[in-house]
């Protein structure tokens, strides 16, 4: 048995949440391909989900992990799943164009008596594809094949005492990372280099938490560029006169705290100080409105008014259940920070709470992720100023 990151209580406990989520949404068998999901319930790490892959979950037993042939030692290394609940499906399924991994699944679903049952799959998940799909539904035509998305994702929204701990050694890279940007950036400097001794930071950890990769690579635009949220790096140089907001998170053993920061080199504009100003506001009075029993969206709601108080009115959703992940995305997508999100807030959610302004020439972000706890309002995980970082 291989040395796994939870006790086999943890994974006995998300095993029966699921089922009983299955009992509720008339689902037989579970087909996970997330892998996330996988890794959640058996504990199977591997960079193989560019490939078909599975978990399957049915009402009785242990799971039972499906994937390609040269993965199933991957699955006997990471995961406790027995040998005989270790499935395969052979290489010349893998980018055929006569055949599909999802025939193969069929073949074992029906091989495992369920041809006639009513099987789960996740119709929103990124590694599903409609190809696959197809192939799963022309192999098992007595099935009642039903959309089973998120129903994993909600099961892992509250995470247990073992998870927060994880969570907590990824805001201390978090932290770290952040503490190294600040003290290393300069105009003049090519952002490639600075995310390259970024990723680095990251990669050796903090303490006794070793970096793994994030979901998510540095996103780091400066001046009109971060008017954009969702761009990288390139070999530019910082330049005087413009901010750049540095967009990242720790990862321990694939877990996640996300965490933004601001700089901006020079002397900042009043619109900008006033509109960060108006950020950390609206973050420290969302954390306040962060508690037990309180919806998803009294935490916006809380956020937005500060920003009101500006002029600033945010078209988007302003953070997002996050924890375990994979690329390309660190959420969990399930609860929403936004005004429309009647999710009630429950001890031991994470959440990244990033009220990032992306305006017309110009951005920044300042953003928190945040732990719901039983008491009071919800607490931040990491522990960099909240404020637009100035250097000249």
């Amino acid at each position: 048995m291989p040395a796994l990151p939870f006790s086999r209580s943890e994974y006995d406990r998300r095993l029966a949440l699921t089922r009983k989520a299955m009992d509720a949404w008339g689902i037989d068998v579970l087909v996970v391909t997330a892998p996330a999901g996988m890794n959640w319930l058996t504990g199977y790490d591997g960079w193989s989900f560019y490939v078909d892959q599975a978990v399957l979950v049915t009402r009785e037993g242990m799971p039972f992990w499906w994937g390609r042939l040269m993965d199933a030692n991957g699955a006997r290394r990471t995961s406790y799943i027995d040998e005989d609940h270790i499935l395969y499906y052979a290489d010349r399924f893998v980018q055929a164009a006569d055949c599909h991994p999802m025939d193969d699944l069929a073949d074992k679903i029906r091989d495992l008596g369920h041809g006639r049952n009513r099987i789960g799959v996740e119709m929103t998940a990124y590694y599903y594809s409609a190809a696959g799909h197809k192939a799963l539904v022309d192999g098992l035509p007595d099935a009642t094949i039903k959309d089973g998305s998120g129903l994993v994702d909600w099961q892992r929204v509250v995470k247990s005492d073992e998870e927060i701990a994880f969570m907590r050694k990824a805001a201390k890279i978090s932290d770290r990372v952040m503490s190294h940007a600040m003290d290393i950036a300069e105009p003049g400097m090519k952002k490639n280099r600075f995310v390259g001794e970024l990723m680095k930071t990251a990669i050796e950890g903090a303490d006794d938490a070793w970096g793994d990769y994030p979901a998510i690579m540095p996103l780091l635009p400066s001046g009109r560029d971060a008017s954009a949220p969702h761009l990288t790096w390139n070999a530019d140089e910082f330049r005087m006169g413009e901010a750049t907001f540095i967009e990242q998170a720790g990862c321990y053993r694939r877990y996640h705290a996300p965490l933004s920061r601001t700089v901006f080199f020079g002397t900042p504009p009043d619109y900008m100080k006033a509109a960060a100003d108006a950020a950390v506001a609206g973050l420290n009075a969302g954390i306040e409105a962060a508690r037990a029993g309180n919806r998803a969206g009294d935490i916006a709601a809380a956020m937005e008014r500060e920003l009101w108080k500006i002029g600033i009115e945010r078209p988007n959703r302003c953070g997002y259940a996050t924890g375990l992940a994979y690329p390309p995305d660190w959420g969990e997508h399930t609860v929403s920070i936004r005004t429309s999100d009647d999710t009630l807030l429950k001890p031991g959610m994470t959440l990244h709470f990033m009220p990032g302004l992306w305006m017309d020439d110009w951005g920044l972000e300042i953003t928190e992720t945040i732990l719901i706890r039983e008491d009071g309002p919800a607490g931040a995980l990491c522990n960099i100023e909240r404020k637009l970082f100035v250097k000249g």
